[in-house]
Parts: structure tokens; C-alpha cells; sequence
């Protein structure tokens, strides 16, 4: 297949952000204070109120989200893809805010999460894409900045076949008046195999 741009529009939210205004193809979104998805582990809560815009995910795409960095100021600010199966089965990678640094990470999430990161300091400010592709039982999930090339940040099992969803997510675990642009938002091609990177969509 051809790369295919979503339309902001085809999506639906899991919970309402603050805000959502469309300008010149981009989305500015604003989380709600206090927004984030975690499961059980180490911290013993449970939270589902993150704000993540899905629409399905076919095993033959890649699905790619591309978001501008320069709002990230405060601890856990946060955004990037949401994979989606259901409240307790999902994946979300991104950015995240953490000691004052963006990390790139992941949160993998079967009924208990758990949360890879790393540090990327030179990513501040940047426009980063995240990306995903289903390989077997397997999601392969890489980012790459305008300047920078891909990076695989994780290779985390994903075995569900059907009813999955993807799309941009943001959380403000923190904070109030958290916002971010989101530039693109698109299907591709599948990886073809874990160690050859997938083209530059734009």
C-alpha cells in the first residue's frame, strides 16, 4: 500500500481532551491535569483517562504519528502512539518528560504495565515520529526525529489478530494547560524485517 493520511476526523477519543482546534492540517490538543494510562504495577494504581485518538489498525500497516516536542516543560508531560485492544491490552510510546529530559520509552500493557525509557536530550524541542508495525506475535516500535534517523525502541509481544486501534495519544499526569501540536498521523507499508529500517514517510 501507498502512505495514507488519516484525517484527524476518522478517530474517536477514549476520554476528551481539555481542547482540540485543527490549524492548517495540524492538531493542537490540551490534556486534561491529572490524565495518564497505567496498570497495577510498582505504583499499585490504576488510571485510563489519558486521551488517545484511535481508529483501526490493520496487520499489513505500519502506523505512524508525528508530534512537535516544543510544549514539553514539565515532569511526565507526555505523548506519542497508542496501540489499542482494550482497557487492560494496549501499548504506548512516545516521549515523555522525565528529571527534566525527554525520554523515548514505552509502557507495555497485558492487565499489568511496565515501562521501558531513554534518554534522548538531544531530541528536545525536535519533531519526533513514533512508529509501529506487527511482525508474528510481535510489534515492532521505532521513532526517528526530522534530522535523526530510525531508532527501535522496543520489541514488545502483541499477539491480538483483531478489533486492534492506533492513534496519537497525550498525558498530563502533572499539570494543567499541557498541549501538543501533532503534524501527521498515517498508515504505511509493514516492516519487512526487524533490522531494516522502514522508509521516511512525510
Amino acid at each position: 500500500m501507498e502512505v495514507k493520511n488519516i484525517p484527524w476526523a476518522t478517530g474517536t477519543w477514549t476520554t476528551p481532551p481539555v481542547s482540540v482546534l485543527e490549524e492548517d492540517g495540524a492538531l493542537i490538543v490540551q490534556g486534561a491535569e491529572g490524565s495518564d494510562y497505567w496498570e497495577k504495577t510498582l505504583y499499585e494504581f490504576q488510571h485510563t483517562n489519558g486521551h488517545a485518538l484511535l481508529a483501526p489498525w490493520e496487520d499489513d500497516q505500519g502506523v505512524e504519528v508525528t508530534f512537535r516536542l516544543d510544549s514539553f516543560t514539565e515532569l511526565y508531560d507526555q505523548a506519542g502512539l497508542m496501540l489499542w485492544v482494550s482497557p487492560l491490552q494496549w501499548i504506548k510510546a512516545g516521549i515523555e518528560l522525565n528529571d527534566g529530559i525527554p525520554h523515548i520509552g514505552a509502557v507495555v500493557t497485558d492487565e499489568y504495565s511496565d515501562w521501558s525509557l531513554s534518554p534522548v536530550a538531544e531530541w528536545a524541542g525536535a519533531t519526533v515520529t513514533i512508529r509501529a508495525s506487527r511482525m508474528g506475535d510481535a510489534v515492532i516500535i521505532r521513532a526517528r526525529t526530522e534530522e535523526k534517523p530510525w531508532r527501535t525502541i522496543r520489541v514488545a509481544r502483541f499477539p491480538h489478530t483483531s478489533g486492534k486501534q492506533a492513534g496519537p495519544f497525550l498525558c498530563a499526569p502533572t499539570r494543567a494547560g499541557f498541549h501538543v501540536t501533532f503534524t501527521g498521523w498515517r498508515h504505511t507499508l509493514a516492516d519487512v524485517d526487524l533490522h531494516t529500517d522502514p522508509p521516511v514517510s512525510s
